[in-house]
């Protein structure tokens, strides 16, 4: 069992250590250069691993090892909260003076698009493989839609900070990484699942920012100026957001 264990540090150590070297390759390239495969490099790479230990022993072993480190009955439901960080992220910096790459219209269609296209891949993929989740509720394991949603969000976020603040940028990755850990410990995905929905996410994610599909469309002239501004409101037994939109520039 030690050595198990031990393997399975490497494991993930291997992981997270590629990941990083894969991410500050793509970071140093300029970010005008949209033929360079490198920022596909690191999601199929987690697709790839993922997809290839799905169902073996060796997965098993690792969540056997995961769940045994966090208690059999250990339960947070953190995961279902900080899945949606990175999307929150997205809009609150922005309003609090750190300017993002695009308008709120522009930044909205691409997050929507993104989400929308990853939610569909994940969605897909469960109804194809109808794997069994490690505390056996449903055969919707593969792959994790929690990772894939925070991870398609962090893509977005990277995309639109990178050039601005790279603290923003990354912040992103770590709740989704924290998403993808809280699955697994509370026994409700396999690593693989984890994996591929993740790769998926970042996958998709940098597609919508390569190709840009809806780059000119600005219904109505929303987001073709910066004509649309959000303000915080609070009552006395009331919050909320007042969106301002001037159609007349």
């Amino acid at each position: 069992m030690l050595c198990l264990k031990f393997n399975i540090r490497i494991f993930i150590l291997f992981l997270v250590s590629f990941s990083s070297a894969v991410y500050s390759q793509t970071d140093s390239l300029k970010s005008n250069n949209k033929t360079s495969f490198a920022p596909y490099i690191l999601p199929l790479t987690l697709i790839t691993v993922g997809s290839s230990i799905s169902g073996s022993e060796f997965e098993k072993d690792i969540q056997t090892d995961i769940r045994s480190s966090g208690g059999n009955d250990f339960k947070f439901g953190i995961d279902d909260y900080i899945v949606y960080a990175p999307m929150v992220e997205l809009y609150i910096f922005d309003w609090l003076g750190c300017k993002a790459k695009n308008n709120f219209f522009d930044r909205s269609k691409n997050i929507v698009l993104a989400n929308l296209a990853s939610v569909s891949i994940a969605r897909a993929l469960k109804s194809l493989t109808s794997k069994t989740r490690p505390d056996g509720t449903d055969q919707l394991s593969f792959p994790s839609n929690h990772s894939n949603i925070a991870f398609t969000n962090a893509t977005v976020l990277y995309h639109e900070y990178k050039d601005s603040n790279r603290f923003i940028a990354y912040s992103g990755f770590a709740f989704a990484t924290t998403t993808g850990v809280f699955r697994m410990l509370n026994n409700k995905h396999w690593i693989s699942d984890v994996l591929t929905g993740a790769g998926i996410g970042i996958l998709v994610g940098n597609l919508v920012y390569r190709f840009e599909p809806l780059k000119n469309w600005h219904p109505f002239g929303l987001g073709a100026e910066d004509n649309i501004t959000l303000l915080p409101q609070f009552g006395n037994d009331s919050y909320g957001i007042c969106v301002i939109i001037d159609l007349i520039q």
